[in-house]
């Protein structure tokens, strides 16, 4: 049986959202916001995605990741960050292995915020996703 995939994500400033639809895109399914998206689907394989805002995750990510059951739910991790080496989804990555979640892989890339990382992601970023 073919694996059924769900493509979630946080995007305050659309750069995460961007990433969300270049994977959901490649996997046929539409991308969803977690603030519409209160409960993951049963048997699916989950792309997640965010920021980090000023070093904190944001509270609608840590609100989902909260109200879900993640107990052996495969997870791939992706988002935007000023630095753009992904270090921002440690913390992430430590709050789902707490609920249970086994992470199969992660992607980082820049994200433009006001005059920082203008122009990011940029084509190639978002084709490495």
């Amino acid at each position: 049986m073919p694996k059924k995939f769900e493509v979630l994500y946080y995007s305050k400033t659309g750069n995460t959202r961007k990433v969300a639809g270049v994977i959901a895109n490649k996997l046929g399914v539409i991308p969803e916001s977690v603030k519409d998206q209160l409960i993951i689907k049963k048997g699916t394989f989950v792309f997640l995605g965010c920021a980090m805002y000023a070093g904190k995750l944001p509270k609608q990510m840590t609100d989902f990741i909260g109200k879900n059951n993640f107990r052996g739910r495969e997870v791939a991790l992706f988002g935007t960050s000023g630095a753009g080496d992904g270090k921002h989804l440690e913390e992430i990555e430590r709050l789902l292995k707490e609920k249970g979640a086994k992470i199969k892989g992660k992607y980082g890339c820049r994200g433009g915020f006001l005059i920082f990382g203008y122009g990011h992601p940029n084509d190639d970023e978002l084709m490495e996703a």
